[in-house]
């Protein structure tokens, strides 16, 4: 156990590996520089992760539960309607995209760098995707939508991102969130298969 006041190791590794991974990539972050930007000793890293492999899900891990955190805490605070806090989704990514940090979605970009769709990082990815999938068709579900319009909404969104980040368009989630108040209120999205 560290010190009073000292994170863990595997933490401070977790932290560099995150900001690096994120803003840099994986592929081209070498687990060199890592151990260098953490401080720490070699043994360490790998008496903690084994390998950069294991570092790629435990990053990814964190990634997801802290970034889905997140948006619950932003989507679920205060008073809203159901079909308000489906709205909030939008303006949670709409502050995202301002962020000076946003590189776009770790798990969208993870995913573009391993091709094989059993490497870590595609499954992280793909459950993370399913996870948020999932949240929002929790939401939909509260709000009386069905299960394809949360479909819907979901692709909004990560259009959202996608635009977001790959053309630079900050007002991509303000545009999705017009376009998802349109879906929600259609009379279509009563009537739509699951």
């Amino acid at each position: 156990m560290p010190p009073r006041g000292r994170p863990r190791v595997d933490e401070v590794i977790l932290d560099h590996a995150l900001r690096l991974f994120y803003g840099e990539g994986i592929r081209s972050t070498g687990v060199d520089r890592i151990i260098a930007e953490a401080g720490v000793a070699g043994m360490s890293f790998y008496r903690n992760f084994k390998s950069k492999d294991g570092l790629v899900a435990a990053v990814l891990k964190r990634r997801d539960e802290t970034w889905m955190a997140w948006l619950r805490d932003v989507v679920e605070a205060g008073e809203a309607s159901p079909r308000q806090r489906l709205l909030r989704v939008f303006d949670a990514l709409d502050a995202w995209f301002g962020r000076a940090d946003f590189h776009g979605c770790m798990f969208i970009n993870a995913a573009g760098e391993f091709a094989d769709p059993a490497s870590t990082a595609r499954r992280a990815a793909a459950d993370h995707k399913r996870q948020l999938k999932s949240y929002l068709g929790g939401l939909a579900d509260q709000a009386g939508l069905p299960e394809a319009t949360a479909a819907m909404l979901f692709l909004l969104a990560e259009g959202a991102i996608v635009a977001a980040f790959v053309q630079g368009d900050r007002d991509a989630a303000r545009t999705a969130r017009q376009a998802a108040e349109i879906v929600m209120s259609s009379p279509l999205a009563k009537e739509l298969p699951p």
